[in-house]
């Protein structure tokens, strides 16, 4: 079993839990070609919406993907996004500002938005675990 941060706007990422399935680095298929039956998926948002500015800078979903199946999804005729099927768990959106410092995957603290810049990122048992516990609290 293998965790994994996937960066993605909060409006998209209710779009992919609504469905039940999520896409990566705008709908390519390498970064979901690395996620097996059971790895662990969660979802870190900067922005609240796509190509706007106001900031979310939260961890806004998490699950674990459902089967092996890479499929393409259809948007329009110019856009069929690659997606992987997750089982999403219900849970609380949690800033990523209080986590900063206990985050391994977060070298420098002071750059702490730098490991996100290529959209999706493979983190440690632990870095999950620390997220998964705010995320899952109480529910």
């Amino acid at each position: 079993m293998e965790y994994y941060i996937a960066v993605a706007s909060k409006d998209h990422v209710h779009k992919g839990v609504e469905g039940g399935f999520m896409q990566a680095n705008h709908g390519k298929s390498s970064s979901l070609k690395k996620l097996k039956k059971e790895d662990w998926i969660i979802f870190y948002s900067s922005k609240l919406e796509y190509g706007k500015e106001e900031k979310c800078q939260c961890f806004t979903a998490i699950g674990q993907i459902k089967d092996e199946e890479l499929y393409q999804g259809f948007m329009t005729s110019e856009f069929q996004p690659f997606r992987k099927n997750v089982n999403f768990y219900e849970a609380k959106e949690v800033s990523i500002l209080p986590l900063i410092g206990q985050l391994d995957f977060i070298p420098d603290k002071k750059r702490w938005g730098f490991p996100f810049r290529f959209g999706f990122l493979k983190i440690s048992e632990k870095d999950f675990e620390i997220i998964r516990n705010e995320m899952l609290e109480n529910n």
